[in-house]
């Protein structure tokens, strides 16, 4: 089982300069992500004066998501994995596939990234609000986790099954891209209820600037719920100890 591939790392992992590059990735990706995605948002709202929610603006989020997701797990592929999302890098580390020492040096990258992105729109735009992801009426947080696990699951079973697995081929190709069409497409399905989070991050950073805070752990635990059950799926049933190669790492 994945269990027992979880490394804590080396004591030096957390300086090493390859872990720190990776780093340094995760914050730019992060940055690129929340400015289009939050962005888009905050554009509709200019654009409407602040006004109800329509379809149109739904469809604009999921594809500013969609394709600002695309090109960040592109741009940092090649150097930290592209993981973008705290959920994501918690599901590798379950994997056997990062240790807990550059995880966590990841997820204080992705809350950064997150947050400069959301003070940088907040100036940029003279003052206008980072809106905190939030419940619509009549979704109770119970409602609303449900929503994050399920889609998460799909985010990271996804992100399993073009990425990590050994045996994805060509289809790795195609990662960044499919990665990007089940975040934009969970947006659709999930958008109108809880804003479709699946990651912490993305949540963090409006949450940081505009200092609200209601139900945040449910953007929290929703998404780490359900990265874990997909990475010790895919990594158990359709990987196997046989089949798992290990991502590369430095010696410390």
């Amino acid at each position: 089982m994945a269990i027992y591939r979880i490394a804590i790392g080396a004591p030096g992992e957390a300086s090493h300069p390859d872990a720190l590059r990776a780093a340094l990735a995760e914050f730019f990706s992060m940055l690129i992500f929340v400015f289009a995605g939050e962005g888009s948002g905050m554009a509709f709202n200019k654009l409407t004066d602040d006004g109800s929610t329509t379809p149109a603006g739904l469809v604009a989020a999921a594809l500013a998501h969609a394709f600002g997701l695309f090109v960040a797990v592109s741009v940092g592929a090649n150097i930290s994995g592209g993981h973008v999302n705290p959920a994501v890098t918690f599901g590798a580390f379950l994997g056997g596939n990062i240790t807990l020492l550059r995880g966590i040096l990841y997820w204080i990258a992705q809350l950064l990234g997150s947050v400069v992105a959301c003070l940088l729109l907040k100036f940029a735009t003279g003052g206008m609000e980072t809106s905190a992801f939030s419940l619509s009426s009549d979704v109770s947080v119970w409602n609303a986790l449900v929503f994050e696990i399920v889609m998460t699951f799909g985010l990271v079973y996804t992100v399993y099954a073009t990425a990590v697995d050994p045996k994805k081929g060509n289809v790795g190709i195609v990662a960044p891209i499919a990665i990007g069409f089940i975040v934009g497409a969970n947006i659709l399905a999930g958008g109108a209820f809880d804003g479709a989070s699946m990651n912490p991050a993305v949540s963090f950073g409006p949450a940081v600037v505009s200092w609200s805070w209601s139900n945040h752990w449910v953007y929290w635990l929703g998404p780490l719920i359900g990265a874990g059950i997909a990475a010790l799926v895919y990594d158990n049933i359709f990987i196997g100890d046989n089949a798992h190669e290990p991502l590369p790492t430095a010696d410390f």
